[in-house]
């Protein structure tokens, strides 16, 4: 697959807001089909990096549902929508700015301590379960604007899920994946039970 045509068609079906931010890049040597680094406030730009081996692999409708949902998910992590934890996060940095200004080690510790919970805790919420099935439902409106049906971009999604663990030789799912593809399975009325109320 030439990265050179295939680069501009995903570029074309990310959404507008994605397709500001979003920089793909081919990177062979990675043992997955597409990958991104955890997106960092400072950094405006998101790269998410493409090994054209292992995506050539895949089905056209299976690759757009995999960069919409890589997309989706990038676009709801949210550092500065303030909640407790980034209050938190804020209070103690600033917290560890003042007690270093005035020559206090002890309380830029702490401060800088009570920063790194904080920042944990938003990782660990944006890296969750529920977070990962809302990014699988954002993905599933965007399609559809796009021209698939509901059902029709859950299977995909889902066969994309399932495809890509086989061509990238993962022995099975994560927990997270299981999960997503049950909530997947549910969506695409292929089995009729979904993701419990709890996850």
């Amino acid at each position: 697959m030439d990265p050179a045509i295939e680069i501009p068609r995903l570029l074309d079906v990310m959404p507008a807001s994605g397709r500001m931010n979003a920089k793909i890049t081919s990177k062979p040597e990675m043992p997955k089909a597409i990958d991104c680094p955890f997106p960092v406030p400072w950094r405006q730009e998101w790269p998410i990096f493409i090994n054209f081996d292992l995506w050539s692999q895949l089905s056209l409708p299976q690759r757009d549902l995999l960069l919409l949902r890589t997309v989706t998910w990038l676009q709801r992590v949210q550092w500065l929508k303030l909640d407790l934890y980034q209050g938190v996060a804020i209070a103690g940095f600033l917290g560890s700015l003042i007690e270093l200004a005035g020559a206090d080690p002890v309380g830029a510790i702490a401060a800088g301590g009570l920063s790194f919970f904080a920042g944990s805790q938003i990782w660990r919420n944006n890296r969750s379960t529920q977070s990962e099935l809302a990014a699988d439902e954002a993905a599933i409106q965007v399609a559809q604007r796009r021209g698939y049906s509901e059902t029709e971009a859950a299977a995909h999604l889902l066969a994309a899920i399932e495809t890509a663990a086989k061509i990238e030789r993962r022995p099975s799912l994560s927990f997270s994946e299981l999960i997503r593809c049950q909530n997947l399975r549910a969506i695409a009325g292929i089995s009729p039970l979904g993701v419990p109320k709890e996850f």
